[in-house]
């Protein structure tokens, strides 16, 4: 075990390059663009010996990765805001394919106007694409979630692209400390990629060719049976993980001094990690407060989300907007709850464009919910904007 110190794009850079993939697929864009620089730096030192694809467009570098893994290669590339947007097409082609590929999205607002800043919005207009998503809290997280991603993705009963998701700057420019393993503690993890399928000329196949109604409705049915195993597989990896590293970040949830809450808050990413602040400081003035970080989007925890509904009140904070409705994860909480769950939930909206929100505005959030002042959903320090 070493200690690296580095921006969570190295960081990301390092895990996706102990995993070994036989292709990486680059293209830049702020502020993702140090992640694929520095697997470059490793394939000029030797460390990475793949195939590194240097594209001309992001909408390339999916088709690309998406090749690779139809021919049987273990897969990574990064991506950003609109660079995940010009993807689109290929998200979905990519996991109707069932192709094991993992990305980092760094997540950054969508333009106009331009901003370089954080908000989900990127990845969450992608939540219907078939991906499984993750949303990191740290550097630590981002490592070792890459890792497990890789194993996710790969697993027979799973056979679906990973989204790694982690906050622009907060985290991906951000140095911390981080505990690599050695190498062969991620090689026996990992094991060797053995493609469920794979494009050969050896033994031809016709594969994504037409396919009537009655057989596309049950490729389909294959997908979210998928997704729902991996919602199974997810904390066993983890605590599979855990006993290989030490290093344990929840699986579906992190819970975080959850008992005897008569509040939870959930949120996800950096607010998530933040919120601990403000869940230390409100049990110090006797509120009973835990905090739930939503690791997962994809598959949605919706059981865990119902157990701890039926402990406590829900508070959601979102760094998104499904625009026309509420913050996302607002709406999969209460549609999560329907018929099961009578707890009150209360939503906020903060943070879009990057705005900071710090410990004590996540307290000022909760303490309004707590307070009953606010009812269905509210933008949060709109007014300071």
């Amino acid at each position: 075990m070493t200690i690296m110190i580095d921006t969570g794009n190295y960081i990301a850079a390092k895990a996706a390059v102990m995993a070994k993939p036989d292709v990486v697929a680059a293209y830049p864009i702020t502020p993702q663009t140090t992640l694929v620089e520095g697997i470059a730096n490793y394939v000029g030192t030797g460390e990475f010996k793949g195939e590194y694809i240097c594209v001309e467009s992001e909408h390339s570098a999916m088709s690309a990765c998406i090749g690779a893994s139809a021919a049987g290669s273990r897969t990574f590339t990064g991506t950003s805001s609109h660079g995940l947007l010009l993807m689109h097409e290929m998200l979905h082609w990519a996991a109707l394919a069932r192709l094991p590929v993992v990305m980092c999205n760094i997540n950054r607002v969508i333009g106009p106007g331009w901003n370089i800043w954080t908000d989900e919005n990127d990845s969450i207009s992608q939540r219907d694409t078939g991906w499984i998503q993750f949303y990191c809290s740290s550097n630590q997280e981002i490592f070792d979630t890459i890792i497990q991603a890789f194993r996710l993705a790969e697993h027979k009963n799973v056979s679906l692209p990973v989204m790694v998701s982690y906050n622009a700057f907060i985290l991906s420019h951000t140095s911390m400390p981080v505990e690599i393993p050695k190498q062969q503690v991620i090689d026996d993890f990992l094991g060797k990629y053995e493609p469920l399928w794979k494009l050969d000329v050896d033994n031809p196949i016709t594969f994504g060719n037409i396919i009537g109604p009655a057989g596309y409705y049950k490729v389909r049915r294959a997908m979210q049976d998928a997704q729902e195993n991996a919602e199974k597989l997810i904390p066993q990896i983890a605590k599979e993980w855990k006993q290989k590293s030490g290093y344990y970040h929840g699986d579906l949830l992190e819970l975080y001094k959850c008992d005897d809450a008569e509040y939870i808050l959930l949120a996800m990413g950096a607010i998530g990690a933040e919120s601990k602040v403000a869940i230390d400081e409100m049990q110090k003035k006797g509120v009973k407060i835990g905090l739930a970080r939503v690791r997962t989007f994809r598959p949605f925890p919706k059981e865990e989300i119902v157990k701890l509904s039926r402990q406590a009140d829900l508070i959601v904070i979102d760094r998104n907007i499904s625009v026309g409705s509420e913050g996302a994860l607002f709406s999969e909480v209460k549609a999560a709850l329907y018929d099961k769950s009578d707890a009150k939930v209360y939503g906020f909206i903060a943070g879009l464009g990057g705005k900071d929100v710090p410990y004590y505005d996540v307290e000022i959030i909760c303490k309004k919910a707590i307070d009953g002042k606010t009812k269905g959903y509210e933008w949060y320090g709109l007014e300071e904007a």
